[in-house]
């Protein structure tokens, strides 16, 4: 068991010692998507759904998710985030209407923020998903994945389209 960093001497489940790691500034970002219908991109453009504004709740909930990714990833290490937005933009394609979510999540410690950015964006598909399902049981998250990291030993990344 000595390649699986998350498993000590007796193969069972631990979190990897981070404490000899060097702090240093580490950045990522993650995407996501939710699919809707013409009428809750209609409501959700005109601030007129009546949950609220969809897209500030979810927001909240994406940056309240960062803070809270070791509570939900059993592996991750508690961070000091240094900051977390959301933001948002549309793609119209004829009949289909994607909202696209980025995630962006900084920190200055030993581990990296990619779950944390991960983790924000899942929270906030899925909560514009909560707060329109009244209006469309069928929508649909769209893939969720890692734009870019930097910071760390193990280098930065870029996703290529």
């Amino acid at each position: 068991m000595a390649d699986f960093t998350h498993f000590n001497e007796q193969g069972r489940a631990r979190m990897v010692d981070i404490s000899e790691k060097n702090e240093t500034e580490r950045t990522a970002a993650a995407a996501s998507s939710v699919f809707v219908n013409r009428e809750i991109y209609e409501k959700i453009t005109s601030n007129t759904m009546k949950k609220g504004d969809a897209l500030a709740v979810a927001q909240v909930a994406g940056i309240m998710a960062a803070k809270k990714t070791s509570d939900w990833i059993p592996m991750c290490h508690p961070l000091q985030l240094k900051g977390v937005d959301i933001s948002f933009d549309w793609n119209i394609d004829g009949d289909t209407y994607e909202i696209r979510i980025s995630a962006s999540v900084k920190t200055k410690g030993s581990t990296g923020v990619e779950m944390e950015a991960l983790t924000a964006a899942s929270a906030t598909a899925l909560t514009i998903y909560d707060m329109c399902k009244a209006i469309d049981k069928g929508m649909v998250i769209g893939q969720t994945y890692l734009l870019s990291k930097k910071g760390g030993k193990s280098g930065d990344y870029q996703r290529e389209d």
